[in-house]
């Protein structure tokens, strides 16, 4: 292992980079893991911490869902 690797916490990263991976993440211009990836944050739960804390959009409600199961009546 590289003796100069350093391991970033969440309150590693300054403020104006979490406001602004919120940003862009919130305008469409990344997902979460293209996020990660672009500015090397450790793990996409960090940046749904963040997300929920800075964010405009009301997170704390929602839930990734899958097509319903029950079946939808015809027409007859």
């Amino acid at each position: 292992m590289d003796s100069n690797y350093k391991k970033c916490t969440q309150k590693d990263y300054s403020l104006s980079l979490k406001l602004q991976i919120v940003q862009e993440i919130e305008q469409g211009l990344l997902t979460p893991m293209q996020a990660t990836n672009k500015y090397g944050v450790q793990a996409r739960s960090t940046i749904r911490t963040w997300l929920k804390k800075y964010g405009n959009f009301d997170y704390q409600y929602t839930t990734q869902q899958g097509m319903s199961k029950t079946p939808v009546k015809l027409l007859q």
